[in-house]
C-alpha cells in the first residue's frame, strides 16, 4: 500500500496525497486554473519549486501572487533565462554564478574572445523575449557528485563548484531549454513570469572574485512580475543616474580626483565646508555621549602590524616603506593605534565603559578597478571608537549605541534595520560560552528596545558578532555604514587588562562601532541622497543675496549680509551685471537653500523675500524674524 501524507492548507483543511506528490500536482487537483496560476509554492514556510516532491506531512501554500521573498526567486529565475539565452547566441559559452543580487541578478559568463557591448544587450533581451512567448517549465533534478562531474565535464568552473561539494551531499540542477546548470533553486515553474525583466549592464568581474583569476564578463539585469513595478524601477535608476555624487560633486565643487592620484579624493573649498559641518557634528554629539578623542598615527612599524594580525593577514592590502632600516606600514585600519593609546594608562573598572573616538584617515590599496568616485577610495576617514567595558556592561552600552545610531540616522532622514551576525561554526577565537553571552546581550539589547532583526547565523568575524546598520536611502537603496563589532581578539594580542574591584587585571571586553563607516563615503550616500540639495545647516553655500539693482539694494544687501554673518551663517552676494531671473535660475541650479531677492519694498520696510531650494514661492518677512527662522532651523537640523 502506498504510503500517505498530510497537507495542511491556508484555510486550515487537511487533505491526503500520496508520498512524493509535487506542489504541481496538488494544484492541478483543485484546478487546472489554479495549476496555470501557480509560480511556486511555499511548503513549511520555505519556497518549493512545483516539480519537487513533498515526502513528509507538511503545509503549503501555492503562490500566484507576489509575496514576500518572491522577488529573489523571480530575479534567480530570470538569471537563468538570461543564461539560457546565452547559450543559444553563444553555444561555446562557460558559466559561473548568477545570484539574485538587491534590485536584480547578474550571470558572470566565459564568453571567450567575444567581448559584449551594450549594443549586444539587446540581442540578448531579444531573444529572452522571444523564449518567455515561448514558454517553458524549468526542470529541476538531483544527482550524486559523480553525475554533476559528467553533466558539467565541458565547464571548468561548474567543475570547480562541484569538487568543493563535500561527498554524499545531494547536488540539484535545473533545466530550461538547451541550457542545464548547477543550482540550488528554487525557481519559478515557468519563464511566463519572467516577461517584465530588462538587462541593464556589462562589465570584467573577475572568477569569484579575484584578480589572479580569469576575468569573465558579468551581465546585471532586473526582473518583476508585473510591467508597471518594472517601469517604476527604471525610472528610479533614471533618477540615479541623475543624482551621481560624481556627476553632483563636480557640479557643486565638492571634491575632485586627479590622475595623479587614482582613488585619492582632493576636498575643494566647497567640500571642506561640507566635510568640516559633518565632523563638527560628529564631534558635538560624541561630546554629549562622553567620548574622549585622540588622534593617532598614519605611519607605524612592522611590529605593530604583526602584533595585530595585519601584517600576514591584510599586507597586500597596506602601503609600505622602510625608515631607519625598518619596515613601517601606513594604516589601513585606526585599532593598533587605539590598543596603544589604551596601554598608556593603568585602567579600573571605575574607568568603564571608556569611549575613545577617532576621526582617522586609513589608507588602503584598492584595485584600480574597483574604485568609484566617494564610495570607493584609497584613503578615507573612518569615524571609529573603541569602547572598552566589563561583560556584565555589554547590553546597557549597545542600547545606548542603538539610540545614538538611531538619532544621528533620522537627522537625514535615512532608514535602516539591524542584522546580527553570530560566531562562525569553525575559526573563532574565544570560549563558547563568552561568545553566547555576547550575542545575547546584543539581541537582548534591541529586544528590549523593541528592534527588529534580521539573524545572520555564523557570519560574525572570527573575533566576535556584530550587529551591521543598513541603511536605505531615497532611492530605495541599501547601504553598509554603521557597524558594531565586539572583538575578543585585539585586547588579548595587546594583553590589554584592567583593576577590578578584588584589584586582579582582568581582560577588557571591547567594542569597535563606526557610525558613518568613512566620511567620505557617507558625503557621497548623502550627496545622491539629498541630490546635492544639503539641509541648511549642512549645505556649504547656505544662502545667496541678491539685490534687484546693486546701485540702488547693494547698501542694504550689505547689511543684511554681515548681520546673516554674525550668526555664522554662510552667505554670499551676488552683485554681477546679470538679468535677475538668471541669477535666481542659477542659484537654483546651485542648490543654494535660500534665495534672498532684495529691493525697494526690503529696503524701505527692514524685510526680507526669500525663496526656499526646490519652490516657485516667495515669501517676505520681517528680517529679525527671518533670521530667528533660520537660526532655528540650523540648530535643529531642520526637524
Amino acid at each position: 500500500m502506498e504510503k500517505l501524507i498530510k497537507i495542511t492548507f491556508p484555510d486550515g483543511s487537511v487533505k491526503e496525497f500520496n508520498h512524493g506528490i509535487t506542489s504541481r500536482e496538488i494544484a492541478q487537483s483543485i484546478s487546472s486554473g489554479l495549476a496555470k496560476k501557480s509560480m511556486i509554492a511555499k511548503v513549511n514556510g520555505e519556497f518549493f519549486d512545483l516539480g519537487r516532491p513533498i515526502c513528509e506531512d507538511s503545509s503549503i501554500e501555492l503562490v500566484t501572487a507576489s509575496v514576500e521573498g518572491i522577488q529573489d526567486v523571480v530575479n534567480h529565475s530570470c538569471a537563468h533565462l538570461l543564461a539560457s539565452a546565452i547559450r543559444e547566441l553563444y553555444p561555446h559559452s562557460l558559466f559561473g554564478v548568477g545570484p539574485s543580487i538587491e534590485e536584480g541578478f547578474y550571470y558572470d559568463i566565459d564568453l571567450g574572445d567575444v567581448k559584449l557591448s551594450e549594443e549586444d544587450l539587446v540581442k540578448i533581451e531579444k531573444k529572452m523575449k522571444a523564449m518567455t512567448e515561448a514558454s517553458a517549465d524549468f526542470e529541476r533534478s538531483e544527482v550524486s557528485k559523480e553525475e554533476a562531474l559528467l553533466l558539467f565535464a565541458h565547464d571548468k568552473y561548474k567543475l570547480e563548484l562541484i569538487n568543493e561539494l563535500p561527498e554524499g551531499e545531494v547536488i540539484t540542477t535545473y533545466r530550461l531549454g538547451n541550457f542545464l546548470d548547477l543550482c540550488r533553486g528554487p525557481h519559478v515553474a515557468n519563464i511566463k513570469f519572467l516577461k517584465n525583466f530588462k538587462l541593464l549592464s556589462v562589465s570584467g568581474a573577475y572568477w569569484r572574485g579575484d584578480a589572479k583569476r580569469e576575468q569573465l564578463q558579468r551581465i546585471y539585469g532586473t526582473c518583476f512580475l508585473n510591467e508597471a513595478d518594472l517601469k517604476e524601477h527604471l525610472n528610479i535608476l533614471e533618477e540615479r543616474k541623475k543624482r551621481d555624487h560624481r556627476k553632483i560633486g563636480r557640479e557643486l565643487d565638492l571634491f575632485m580626483i586627479s590622475e595623479y592620484g587614482p582613488g585619492f579624493p582632493f576636498w575643494l573649498p566647497n567640500g571642506m565646508i561640507l566635510r568640516h559641518n559633518l565632523e563638527n557634528f560628529w564631534y558635538d554629539i560624541h561630546t554629549k555621549q562622553g567620548y574622549q578623542f585622540v588622534q593617532t598615527p598614519i605611519m607605524l612599524n612592522k611590529e605593530l602590524w604583526e602584533t595585530s594580525g595585519h601584517w600576514y593577514n591584510y599586507k597586500e592590502n597596506m602601503y609600505t616603506s622602510v625608515i631607519d632600516e625598518k619596515e613601517f606600514a601606513i594604516k589601513p585600519m585606526n585599532c593598533p593605534g587605539g590598543m596603544l593609546v589604551y596601554k598608556n594608562s593603568i585602567h579600573s573598572y571605575r574607568d568603564f565603559p571608556l569611549r575613545i573616538g577617532e576621526l582617522g584617515l586609513v589608507h588602503r590599496h584598492e584595485a584600480s578597478g574597483a574604485l568609484n568616485g566617494l564610495f570607493r577610495v584609497r584613503n578615507f576617514t573612518q569615524d571609529d571608537a573603541h569602547i572598552f567595558l566589563t561583560e556584565d556592561q555589554i547590553e546597557a552600552e549597545i542600547g545606548r549605541l542603538i539610540d545614538l545610531y538611531d538619532y544621528v540616522y533620522s537627522i537625514f532622514g535615512l532608514r535602516y534595520h539591524i542584522e546580527l551576525s553570530t560566531r562562525p561554526l569553525d575559526k573563532y577565537i574565544g570560549k563558547i560560552e563568552t561568545w553566547d553571552k555576547a550575542e545575547s546581550a546584543l539581541a537582548s539589547a534591541m529586544e528590549k528596545k523593541g528592534i527588529k532583526y534580521v539573524l545572520n547565523p555564523g557570519d560574525g568575524a572570527f573575533y566576535g558578532p556584530k550587529l551591521d546598520f543598513k541603511l536605505r536611502d531615497s532611492m530605495n537603496r541599501i547601504w553598509q555604514c554603521g557597524t558594531i563589532q565586539l572583538d575578543m581578539n585585539l585586547p588579548e594580542r595587546f594583553d590589554l587588562t584592567y583593576v577590578s574591584e578584588t584589584g586582579e587585571k582582568i581582560r577588557p571586553i571591547m567594542l569597535h562601532r563606526a557610525l558613518f563607516g568613512s566620511i567620505e563615503r557617507f558625503i557621497g550616500i548623502i550627496t545622491e541622497h539629498f541630490a546635492g540639495a544639503f539641509p541648511l545647516w549642512l549645505a556649504p553655500r547656505q544662502m545667496v543675496i541678491i539685490p534687484v539693482n546693486n546701485a540702488a539694494h547693494i547698501e542694504y544687501a550689505k547689511a543684511v549680509k554681515e548681520e546673516l554673518e554674525a550668526h555664522n551663517i554662510r552667505v554670499s552676494i551676488d552683485d554681477r551685471e546679470e538679468k535677475l531671473n538668471y541669477k535666481i535660475r542659477e542659484s537654483q541650479t546651485k542648490k543654494v537653500p535660500y534665495t534672498l531677492v532684495l529691493g525697494d519694498q526690503e529696503a524701505q520696510n527692514n524685510k526680507i523675500t526669500y525663496r526656499a531650494h526646490g519652490t516657485q514661492n516667495s515669501v517676505s518677512l520681517d528680517k529679525a524674524e527671518f533670521i530667528e527662522k533660520v537660526i532655528a532651523e540650523i540648530k535643529n537640523f531642520g526637524k
